[in-house]
Parts: C-alpha cells; structure tokens; sequence
C-alpha cells in the first residue's frame, strides 16, 4: 500500500536562471501548478530569500516540499550560480524555508523532464523530420548561459541527463567561423560553446563581426541586435544573427549525434522562442543537417522550439512526483 502523501502538499517548484527566478505552487495531489511568476533573481541574494518574496505576493500557503531547478551544477550541498552571484547551502535553505523536503536539480534537467508533458501546442517544428518512439531526446538552450540536456527511455520512462554541454569547446565550421572563434579568443582563453551561443554571448559575437568588419561597435544590448537582424537594418546585425543561428545548428547536431537523439531535438532556452518566423528560415536547420556521411542520418531527426510559457517548472514538479514515488512501500 502507498504512504500517505498528503504530508507533501503544498509544493513549491521553482526555475532560477541568471536572470529571472520563476515560482509556482502546487496545492494538492493532481492539481496543476498556479500562480507562475517571475522574479528578478538580482533582487535576492538566494532562493531562500526569493521564495519568501514569491509567498508575500501570493498570499499562498506556506510549502511542505520544495522542487527547485537552478542553472549551475549540482553536487554538495554548497551551490555557487554559473551566470548570478547566489552562493548557498541546500541544508540552510530548507531549515530557513521550514521544508520537510527539498529536491534541488539543474535547470536544464529538469526541462528535460518537461518533454514527454508538453502539449504539441507548445511546440513549433523547424524543418523536417519524425520522431522514434522511446529513443533518446536532445535538449539545448540559448539563454543567460547555454543549457544542454537529454533524455533516455528506461524501464520507468525516461531518465534525465545532468551535465554542462553548454561548456564543450565552440567548434568553427568554416574559414569565417574559425576567424571570428579566433578573434574570441583574444578575450577567452576557452571559447566554449556559451561563450558565444547565450545572450551576452550574442553580444560578444556581434563585437567580433563588427571587429572583423572594420566598423564601430555600438555595444548593442542582445534585444537591439536580433530586432536589426531580423529586420535586415544593419548588415552586422545580421550577421550576427544569421551566425548564431548557423552555430546553433552546429552544435545542436553535435547533441543529436552524441545522444543517438532520434526522439528529437528540443530547443529552449530565452532566446529562440522569441525569434519567430526568423528562426525557421534562418540557417539553424540546414546547418542542423550538415553533417557529411551523417546527414541523412540528422535528416531524419525533427527539431521543434518550446514555446510553453513555465516548461521549467513542469519539470520541477514532474522530479517531486518521481520523489514521492519512491515513498511507495
């Protein structure tokens, strides 16, 4: 016979990124998550501090179990963020939040949960290409950082896969992409994926092209520089973005073919979702594909665009669900 979990509602789940921290409340076993809202993670020096904040808006309950996804490796129980100045103990957190259970995972694993949950609603597919039932999936997101992630069909469903892709080595696909990775480098001993795939990233890429160009450097913000592009109203501007886009595909391949991701490739993150019609003519797919003996291979492989508005927060809650399973007797 199962435990009883009552004791395990209200659940709090949360999706700390560099830049924003997104809360939500699940009241009661097979309730939804509600009340989404995002908070400006500079304003708080820790989740702890951020999920008081949450329940002072809300007027919420005060949780019983806590699931939080947070963009930074987790191992230990001290928690330094990769893209924001939190640096924290899980233990305290939970003693100053008054929680009987806290299950803190990567930001990009849990999103990797999310997936078998979405809804096709919140997807748009980029190219061509079908999914295999219960072959592994790939995941990768341009945001503050660059998350990469996965999943693999087990006996119980699909694992998630916690590691930090968004840190492999950028590689360059051509002469021009070698030149503006080299011109990177100046500033970067590593020039690692995120380092030019991510907001700031987007910045840094539309530094060098315009170095390389010989122009000035506006020190355009990532928001200004995909609205020119796209528009097509500064030739620096898009190329950086048709780069990005190009670079993307590179690496979103090198996923795809790591992982054997023919369940598909999924891309999240800030940034994409926000590209529109631009993303599915840009040069993300094509370069997707360009793999030489391999093409037909990434072909076959669709890609789609997460559009859901919390997907972070679905994974959240879906890790908390597979805790209590575990208190099955």
């Amino acid at each position: 016979m199962p435990n009883d979990l009552t004791d395990t509602y209200p659940r709090i789940v949360g999706d700390i990124g560099g830049t924003h921290a997104r809360f939500a409340m699940q009241l009661s076993a097979g309730m939804p998550i509600s009340e989404p809202q995002a908070l400006p993670s500079g304003d708080f020096s820790g989740p702890a501090e951020a999920i008081l904040q949450y329940l002072k808006l809300t007027g919420l309950p005060h949780p019983r179990w806590a699931g939080l996804a947070i963009a930074t490796p987790i191992s230990g129980d001290m928690l330094a963020m990769t893209n924001n100045g939190w640096k924290f103990s899980v233990a305290e957190t939970r003693e100053k939040l008054a929680l009987t259970h806290l299950r803190m995972l990567n930001d990009f694993t849990a999103l990797a949960l999310a997936l078998p949950k979405l809804e096709p609603g919140d997807l748009v597919q980029i190219g061509t290409g079908k999914a295999e039932a219960e072959k592994p999936m790939g995941l990768i997101g341009p945001g503050t950082g660059l998350g990469v992630s996965g999943l693999v069909h087990c006996a119980q469903g699909y694992s998630a896969i916690e590691g930090e892709g968004g840190h492999m080595t950028l590689p360059a696909f051509n002469a021009r992409e070698a030149e503006l990775i080299a011109l990177a480098r100046k500033r970067f001993p590593h020039v690692s994926a995120e380092r030019l795939l991510s907001g700031p990233g987007l910045m840094m890429l539309y530094e060098v092209i315009s170095e390389s160009a010989g122009t000035p450097d506006e020190k355009l913000q990532a928001d200004e520089i995909s609205k020119r592009g796209i528009a097509g109203s500064c030739p620096v501007c898009r190329e950086t973005m048709d780069t990005f886009c190009a670079m993307l595909g590179t690496v979103a391949a090198d996923v795809a073919l790591t992982l054997g991701a023919r369940g598909g490739v999924y891309i999240g993150g800030g940034i994409v979702p926000k590209l529109g019609d631009y993303f599915a003519s840009s040069p993300f797919r094509a370069r997707f594909e360009e793999k030489g003996r391999f093409s037909s291979y990434l072909a076959k492989i669709p890609t789609w665009v997460i559009h859901a508005p919390w997907p972070g927060l679905i994974g959240a809650a879906s890790a908390l669900d597979d805790d209590a399973g575990s208190r099955v007797a």
